[in-house]
């Protein structure tokens, strides 16, 4: 369940938080060499030297400019209940050489992250390259060991979030957007957070159960073929009565009722020509299904053939239903022509609402699946559609247009001194020193630019000029006067230091900020094909500082 991080005895700085989701997020949720460098750090004297660790990525996925910060929330679980076990200590001294000193083990003993800090952007936040999501102060093999737990915790998080978003982006802010992605999901783990971190994105709702009472996420979903193709014939059902939706009558021949429907749809003149008889084993499992669920009756229709059987089948439930006081709830096409299909089933609907006068009956929710992806949506809307809702699964919890987001975990100050590391590969230079970073809007509201400064510089002000410089291309530099300006650091975990700390909002307001800071984007930073990219940049002395850092640490050539 989201579990808020609050306040022991009203102190913002002693949190109280739950463990992590997932029972294997473990101290032991690491690599190897973060043990080996912890040995050698604790080896050397080095073990509480203090250290300054950045969190970021430096492209956004899927051919986009923006993505979405998530996985702060179990960050913080792991953080807050960070203690290894002696069982996990007996294991890592199997894993390290017999030449490691028992006294290191004593000191994993008393690890925890009570002189660790965190600060990190809202979760929920639009986040962009080579900004810090997360800075980690603290010890540094303690840190150290944190790195790759926080990277696997927030890596896939932000790129299925950040596809989500897209998803809901194209598909619109009408249309229902259902994530049933469970079975295609890599692995148990991969499908809990697919549906977390899909509905913090903006979907709707969700397939999976245990996703449901782990987060509060809707439900929906109805039947398969499986299911449909289980009938064989009306003579299965057993139990053919039906009560009212008001208690106060019975229809003791369901079936019947239903039989006498389908005869009327097709006698009218509006559907002569479009089917015959229809597959009597489908309307038997329609009939079944509303039986069973009479107030959330949604038929799957494309198991046979979707407007020869599954419509008319489905038209004639739906209006015995409605004889009883029930509303339909809608149809399923899980194949075919999405777009032909949607648009000649809302025509049948808008047929029937007119001949037999049924108010509403044409405007039913019509459903789609069937592999769809950011692709298939767009063509959907230039070719014309009437569809309500999407049910996407594989494409989106697998983020198959991009396997990874590429976070990174650098050290950019050791003992207050600020440390960098370089690379052929200028989009792989850090940006060293512990920084502060600031949003800065203009005056239509949208976000200008991020800029990164010194810890000690001052903040940006409102109606003042502020030079901002690409970090690494001297000639990229622009003057910004913002109109407002939002610090976007927060300290989320303060260990022993007494800050005031964040607390950790519940899933539907992260949700909700998602959408706001979405809605908040300028149209060009959004749009599919060419999107325009959003501009980071760094405070002219911090550009300067890394400039005189850089030639400070690499080395001098010498030409013989």
């Amino acid at each position: 369940m989201d579990k808020v991080n609050g306040p022991r005895n009203g102190d913002r700085s002693s949190p109280v938080v739950d463990g992590p989701t997932n029972p294997m997020v473990t101290p032991l949720l690491t690599d190897l060499y973060q043990f080996t460098m912890a040995y050698a750090y604790w080896k050397a004297g080095k073990h509480d030297e203090r250290a300054v660790f950045d969190l970021y990525f430096r492209r956004n996925p899927f051919g986009g400019e923006y993505t979405i910060f998530a996985g702060l929330e179990e960050c913080i679980r792991l953080i807050a209940n960070f203690k290894f076990t002696e069982e996990e200590i007996s294991f890592v001294k199997q894993a390290l050489p017999s030449s490691c000193e028992e006294a290191f083990y004593n000191y994993l003993r008393g690890i925890d992250c009570s002189d660790v800090e965190v600060y990190a952007i809202s979760e929920g936040s639009v986040v962009f390259p080579k900004v810090p999501l997360v800075r980690v102060e603290g010890p540094v093999a303690v840190v150290q060991l944190l790195e790759t737990p926080f990277v696997n915790l927030i890596n896939y998080a932000s790129l299925v979030t950040t596809n989500a978003a897209r998803h809901r982006f194209v598909a619109g802010k009408s249309k229902v957007l259902l994530e049933f992605g469970l079975r295609r999901a890599q692995g148990p783990d991969g499908g809990i957070s697919a549906s977390k971190y899909c509905y913090m994105g903006g979907f709707d709702a969700t397939s999976n159960v245990a996703a449901g009472m782990l987060f509060g996420i809707p439900l929906r979903g109805t039947h398969s073929h499986a299911f449909v193709s289980s009938f064989m014939s009306q003579d299965e059902i057993i139990n053919k009565s039906l009560c009212s939706s008001d208690g106060l009558r019975t229809c003791e021949d369901f079936p019947s009722a239903v039989q006498t429907w389908l005869n009327k749809i097709q006698w009218l003149p509006s559907f002569h020509g479009t089917f015959g008889e229809t597959n009597q084993s489908e309307l038997a499992a329609f009939t079944s299904y509303a039986l069973a669920f009479p107030t959330d009756f949604l038929a799957l229709v494309d198991t046979y053939d979707v407007m020869r059987s599954g419509i008319p089948n489905f038209c004639a439930v739906a209006l015995a239903l409605n004889d009883l006081g029930y509303r339909a709830k809608g149809i399923r096409l899980d194949s075919g022509d999405l777009a032909y299909l949607s648009c000649e089933t809302r025509k049948f609907f808008m047929a029937i609402e007119k001949e037999f006068g049924v108010p509403g009956f044409g405007k039913i929710n019509i459903s789609a699946s069937n592999d769809l992806n950011e692709e298939t949506l767009d063509a959907l809307n230039k070719q014309g559609h009437e569809v309500d809702a999407f049910g996407i699964g594989t494409y989106l919890v697998t983020c198959y247009a991009q396997a990874a987001l590429g976070c990174v975990f650098k050290l950019v100050e050791i003992n207050n001194q600020p440390r960098i590391k370089l690379s052929e590969d200028v989009s792989k230079v850090s940006i060293p020193c512990k920084k502060r970073s600031f949003r800065l809007y203009g005056k239509e509201g949208y976000p200008l630019v991020d800029i990164m400064s010194g810890e000690n510089e001052p903040a940006p002000k409102v109606g003042e000029r502020i030079l901002c410089r690409h970090p690494f291309n001297e000639s990229k530099r622009a003057y910004v006067v913002p109109q407002q300006v939002e610090e976007l650091l927060k300290c989320y975990w303060a260990g022993k230091s007494g800050k005031a700390v964040e607390c950790l909002p519940a899933l539907k307001d992260i949700r909700d900020r998602c959408i706001k800071q979405l809605e908040k984007m300028r149209p060009d930073h959004m749009r599919r094909l060419n999107p325009t990219p959003y501009k980071v940049s760094v405070s002219a002395k911090l550009y300067d500082f890394i400039h005189f850092l850089w030639l400070n640490e690499a080395p001098v050539g010498e030409l013989q």
